[in-house]
């Protein structure tokens, strides 16, 4: 009778055996079939297949032992069996396996917390926990061709469970042996269904960067899933203590300017005057205005991670909307200058303001409509990442906002686009000036109008824009200076506006009454 116990032991010990050993030998030909390269295409629609497919046959697979490891050239899985008393553990590359295209070192910890929700709201016998490490991103292929550091994307996954709003984070270690000058790198994860005609976009809800060392990258993130570093080229870097009082004269300043345009906008509306094409050409730029500082204001309390991302693109594109409507009205305001001041009979033009119109909302209605349908994802929420140095470490806190995502688009048609506005008004501004010189010079002597020439002048050049070319000297010394000077030109740009319309409207009266006194001591002479 123990013969036949013993035999019947040695055939399970053998099954199990050759079923693990069936198992490691699906999972290594499944992660051999996901290295081989893979077009944009083919990792958007396969890339997920095999990654849900790796994830479940890790999840059911039978091994002996408390834990599994298996690696190819470019990926390593691992699986742990973990109870409801987990203490927490790490893991580094420097105890597991060493894998042929891992050069950089690397490391994962999770907190005692990770099975707590699990355990509470049930009490399994096992849970497994399940992580892939690869060190290719060949598929996680986001719309902006992003660049990851050491190209490594390493994902943890609790059973079949959803683990977030962690209050110990998960810590995830990247090592390098590269210079990060001119790089801003940021903590992202990799986020499903955020990107349209890609499977996923990275995003860094939830992660907080850290530099401890200038080799070593620390993210602090609050759920499990696919996690990397962003690497992205960035500009002069920004003083983390200028954040705070540059969003305050933000906030400060567009809300006078929405107060102003509508104050003026309302003025206008109110005088029963019939009033001429300069007049209109000017409410329409102030009713562009409106909705920029609007939607600006909007911008970074729609970025929020409870805010659906529909609601943040849609905002966004309505931001770009509105700026390119801002910038396309100050050219026609230039345009409309250089009728007047270069014709010096009247010129009619049929349906001028009609025209005008058309161009002004139309044609930046058209290219937002356009980049929407070719490709939605150019406007989501942008981070923008502000350094701060301390004592042993430099850590990285992100702000966001809704607007354009696109390297390529914010380039061409955010700077390209202003950048010829402000050449354009520039030009303009220059040649009016110029033209008034002459006249002023005429005259020999000062008259009583040389102190609404002085402020002409002064509002011509608010009025074209011309205060935004300034966002092209954001660099070196200019940095800090450009910052403060961009931020109260542009962000009051509404209210100046308005004083400009109440500059117009006291002239216009001071020339009525001038010529009324002339009229009248014409007549007393007579």
């Amino acid at each position: 009778m123990d013969q036949c116990r013993t035999f019947f032991f040695c055939l399970c010990l053998l099954a199990s055996q050759s079923t693990t050993a069936e198992v490691k030998t699906d999972l290594r030909r499944l992660m051999m079939l996901m290295e081989k390269p893979l077009s944009r295409s083919l990792s958007s629609s396969i890339g997920p297949r095999y990654i849900r497919r790796l994830e479940q046959m890790l999840l059911n697979s039978t091994f002996n032992g408390h834990n599994l490891t298996l690696q190819t050239n470019f990926i390593q899985s691992l699986v742990f069996k973990l109870g409801c008393n987990f203490p927490g553990f790490s893991l580094t590359s420097a105890t597991l396996e060493p894998v042929p295209q891992a050069w950089a070192p690397h490391g994962m910890q999770f907190p005692a917390e990770l099975t707590r929700g699990a355990c509470e709201t049930s009490q399994p016998t096992e849970l497994r926990l399940i992580c892939i490490y690869f060190f290719t991103a060949n598929l996680f292929q986001d719309g902006s061709n992003s660049s990851l550091l050491n190209n490594y994307v390493l994902g943890a996954q609790l059973d079949h469970r959803l683990v977030h709003n962690l209050q110990e984070p998960v810590n995830i270690s990247f090592w390098h042996n590269q210079s990060l000058e001119g790089y801003t790198v940021t903590c992202v994860f990799w986020k499903e269904g955020a990107s349209k005609g890609r499977w996923g976009a990275w995003s860094p809800e939830g992660c907080h960067t850290e530099q401890p060392s200038s080799s070593q990258v620390l993210c602090h993130c609050n759920h499990l899933t696919y996690f990397a570093v962003l690497m992205q080229l960035s500009q002069d870097p920004v003083p983390p203590e200028l954040q705070v009082p540059l969003k305050y004269i933000s906030i400060v300043g567009c809300s006078v300017s929405i107060m102003a345009s509508l104050l003026t906008i309302l003025l206008h509306v109110h005088s029963r005057k019939q009033s001429d094409s300069i007049t209109r050409i000017h409410m329409n730029l102030h009713a562009s205005v409106l909705l920029l500082n609007s939607t600006f204001l909007l911008s970074s309390a729609m970025a929020m991670p409870t805010i659906p991302r529909s609601a943040c693109m849609a905002l966004a594109a309505t931001l770009h909307y509105a700026l390119l409507s801002c910038f396309t009205w100050m050219a026609i305001e230039g345009f409309n200058l250089y009728l007047l001041l270069g014709r010096v009979y009247n010129v009619y033009i049929r349906r001028y303001l009609l025209k005008l119109c058309v161009l002004g909302w139309g044609f930046p209605g058209l290219l937002v409509l356009l980049l929407l349908v070719v490709r939605s994802s150019v406007y989501g929420p942008y981070v923008t990442s502000f350094s701060e140095n301390q004592e042993n470490s430099t850590s990285a806190q992100n702000m966001s906002i809704c607007w354009v995502c696109s390297p390529v688009v914010h380039h061409v048609l955010v700077m390209g686009y202003g950048g010829l506005t402000s050449l354009f008004n520039l030009v303009v501004l220059a040649w009016a000036l110029r033209i008034l010189l002459r006249l002023w010079a005429r005259d020999k002597v000062l008259n009583p109008w040389a102190c609404w020439n002085t402020v002409t002048v002064l509002g011509l050049t608010i009025l074209l824009g011309t205060t935004w070319a300034l966002a092209f000297f954001s660099f070196g010394v200019f940095l800090v200076p450009q910052l403060f000077l961009f931020t109260i030109f542009n962000s009051f740009y509404g209210f100046f506006l308005f004083l400009w319309f109440c500059f117009q409207r006291c002239r216009s009266k001071a020339e009525a009454e001038a010529e009324m006194e002339a009229a009248s001591s014409s007549q007393t002479m007579h």
